[in-house]
């Protein structure tokens, strides 16, 4: 199941997390919300969006 999850603290921060996206599709489907939230300060890339970006580097060399 693909999930988007927006946590905003008491000091007005926010955290978006995505889960059960593959590759990119995590970064487009949560574009709008970190537009509409505002500045992205720092971004962590998931095992998901690692594994899936060697897995078509590998399927491409084939």
């Amino acid at each position: 199941m693909k999930t988007i999850e927006i946590v905003v603290a008491s000091d007005g921060t926010s955290q978006i997390t995505t889960q059960g996206f593959t590759g990119r599709a995590c970064q487009e489907a949560s574009r709008f919300l970190e537009e509409a939230l505002g500045q992205t300060t720092s971004e962590i890339l998931t095992t998901e969006f690692h594994q899936t970006q060697l897995q078509n580097h590998v399927t491409q060399e084939e």
